[in-house]
C-alpha cells in the first residue's frame, strides 16, 4: 500500500462496499471499474472504500483503486469522501449491525452524503404506494403472507397469486398459485427452480400450504395479486426502468429495457432463463406504433411519481432504482418492484448515461450542501 495521499483538489466520490479476507472486498469488481473510468473522465477522484477502512474521524482512507494489471486493485491513502455511493452488494452484509451503524454516521456526518443507504423491503414499498391516490392505482394487492388463513382469504379475492420474500432479489424464492375451480386438482402451485419451475396439483389449500410452509423457511413473505401480462409466442413480459436524479437533483428516467421469461420461467430476471429485449421493437406488434408512443410516456411519467413517492415513504435520500413495471392484457401499467442498488444494464446506451448520470447527482449534492 502506498502512503502518498492521492490528489484530493477533485471532487472525491467513494463506492461503499465489503471487506472480504479473500478478495479485499466484495461488489462487482467490472462495475467498479467502469464507476471508476466515468468518474476520472468527468474529473472526480473515485476510489473503493471498505466499510471496515471508512474511518470518518481521520482525514485519510485506505482505499482501493485498480492497479496496472486489469484485474489488479491497489489500497492507497485516499481523502474523505465528499459523497458515498453505497454499494454493499448483500442484505446479511447490510443488516450487521457495525454496518448500519456506520451507515448511520455517514447520513449524520456534516460534511458528507450518502444515498441509498439502505435495500427496500418488498411489503414496505407497496405500502408506501398505497399512501398516494395517484401511485396506488399502479400497485397489485398486497398483503403480508401470515399463515394458512391469510392465503385463504387472498386466494379469495384474487385466483391467482404471486408468493415473494420480502427481502428477495432476482427471482430467488418466487412462487406462483392459481386456483382454477373447473380442474379436479384446482390448486396448482409453481415453485421457481435455477432456470425452469416445479408445478404441484392439490385438491385442497391446506395440501398446497405444507409445500409452502417448507419452501418459505420461516422467512418473512408477502402475498400479491397475479397480474396476466402481455405475452409474446406465450412468453410474458416486463419492462425494466433505470430511475436516476439528475445535476438538478430531480429524478428521471435513463432508460428503459424489456425482460422476457423464459419458456419454463415464472419470472423474467434473466438468471432465472429470461432474455433481454427492446421494448420499442416488442411493443408494436403488440399495440401498434402510436400506441407505444403512448405507453412508454406513460411508463416513464409513472416510474418518476412511484420513485418520488417511494423516496417520500422510505425518509432517506435516493438518487436512483431500477423498476420493474409490467403491462396486463389490456395495456394497463402495473408496478412489481424496485431495487435500491441496481444491477448493472446489459444495453449499451443505458449503462453509458446509468454511469454519467451517478456523477451528474454527485455534482448536485457536493453543490448544494
Amino acid at each position: 500500500m502506498t502512503n502518498r495521499l492521492e490528489d484530493d483538489t477533485k471532487p472525491v466520490v467513494a463506492i461503499l462496499t465489503m471487506h472480504d479476507s479473500v478478495r479485499l472486498f466484495r461488489g462487482n469488481r467490472q462495475n467498479f471499474h467502469e464507476i471508476i473510468k466515468t468518474g476520472k473522465d468527468m474529473g472526480y477522484l473515485v476510489y473503493v472504500v471498505t466499510v471496515r477502512d471508512l474511518k470518518l474521524n481521520s482525514g485519510k482512507v485506505r482505499g482501493f483503486t485498480p492497479g496496472s494489471d486489469p484485474h489488479s486493485w491497489e489500497q492507497r491513502l485516499f481523502p474523505l469522501p465528499r459523497v458515498i455511493y453505497n454499494r454493499i452488494p448483500y442484505r446479511e452484509d447490510e443488516m450487521k449491525p457495525q454496518v448500519r451503524r456506520k451507515i448511520k454516521e455517514c447520513m449524520r456526518h456534516p460534511n458528507m452524503d450518502i444515498y441509498n443507504p439502505f435495500f427496500f423491503n418488498k411489503r414496505r414499498l407497496f405500502s408506501w404506494l398505497g399512501k398516494s391516490r395517484l401511485t396506488r392505482k399502479w400497485a397489485p394487492v398486497t398483503k403480508k403472507l401470515k399463515g394458512l388463513p391469510s392465503l385463504y382469504e387472498m386466494i379469495r379475492l384474487c385466483s391467482y397469486l404471486y408468493l415473494k420474500p420480502e427481502e428477495g432479489k432476482a427471482g430467488q424464492g418466487i412462487m406462483r398459485l392459481r386456483y382454477q375451480k373447473n380442474k379436479p386438482m384446482p390448486y396448482r402451485l409453481q415453485i421457481q427452480n435455477n432456470k425452469n419451475s416445479t408445478t404441484y396439483k392439490s385438491a385442497t389449500l391446506e395440501r398446497l400450504w405444507e409445500r409452502v410452509y417448507r419452501e418459505t423457511k420461516g422467512e418473512p413473505y408477502i402475498i400479491q395479486q397475479g397480474i396476466e401480462l402481455t405475452a409474446v409466442h406465450g412468453r410474458s413480459f416486463d419492462l425494466r426502468l433505470l430511475v436516476q436524479k439528475s445535476d438538478l437533483g430531480v429524478w428521471g428516467v435513463t432508460g428503459i429495457g424489456a425482460r422476457m421469461a423464459g419458456t419454463h420461467s415464472i419470472t423474467t430476471h434473466v438468471p432465472r432463463g429470461g432474455s433481454i429485449e427492446d421494448p420499442e421493437k416488442l411493443l408494436p406488434p403488440l399495440f401498434g406504433s402510436e400506441q407505444t408512443e403512448v405507453i412508454l410516456s406513460k411508463v416513464r411519467n409513472a416510474a418518476v411519481h412511484i420513485a418520488k413517492q417511494i423516496e417520500q415513504g422510505c425518509r432517506y435520500s435516493l438518487g436512483e432504482m431500477s423498476m420493474d413495471l409490467g403491462l396486463d392484457t389490456s395495456g394497463e401499467l402495473w408496478f412489481f418492484e424496485a431495487n435500491s442498488r441496481p444491477m448493472k444494464f446489459d444495453e449499451p446506451a443505458i449503462r453509458k448515461r446509468s454511469l454519467e448520470r451517478i456523477f451528474n447527482y454527485c455534482e448536485y449534492l457536493i453543490e448544494n450542501r
